[in-house]
């Protein structure tokens, strides 16, 4: 035997078709219009460093030296609007500075192997390290990082 609707299960369903009615009549929600963004273009990795804020710049040097230790093959370049690291032609890892940070980031850093999940990101490929104090550079761990990324 079928059930009889009550009429809490009426207003129920009524209610819904009515919100389903008029989310559909309602004028799409315009998103906020957004200024594109123009990529600073840079000569050199030099130029880079030197227009970025005091605290980062103190950051990005550190993270240079780090790199001229850790992996001196690799050589400095502007890729992107940020300072990179090339092995031949290929970018290997990058600098991004931003308010309070600067990332140190790896082209392929999705397929490097992070024990210490020291990467964040969830694009395909990139991951990065956010660096707040030069302190925060571990030689170790980014060095084992860097290496793989240089292979």
């Amino acid at each position: 035997m079928a059930k009889r609707k009550t009429a809490k299960t009426r207003t129920a369903k009524t209610a819904t078709r009515k919100k389903a009615a008029k989310a559909a009549k309602a004028p799409a929600k315009k998103s906020p219009k957004r200024t594109p963004h123009k990529m600073k273009a840079y000569a050199t990795f030099d130029l880079y460093h030197a227009d970025q804020p005091p605290k980062n710049r103190t950051l990005i040097r550190a993270l240079r030296a780090f790199v001229a230790r850790s992996a001196p093959q690799l050589t400095e370049s502007v890729k992107y609007g940020n300072g990179c690291w090339l092995n031949g032609k290929a970018p290997v890892a990058y600098v991004y500075s931003d308010e309070g940070y600067v990332q140190l980031g790896f082209f392929r850093g999705a397929s490097l192997a992070d024990p210490r999940r020291l990467l964040e990101g969830k694009g395909a490929d990139v991951r990065h390290v956010k660096v707040r104090a030069v302190g925060d550079v571990d030689e170790a761990a980014f060095g084992a990082l860097l290496r793989q990324a240089a292979k």
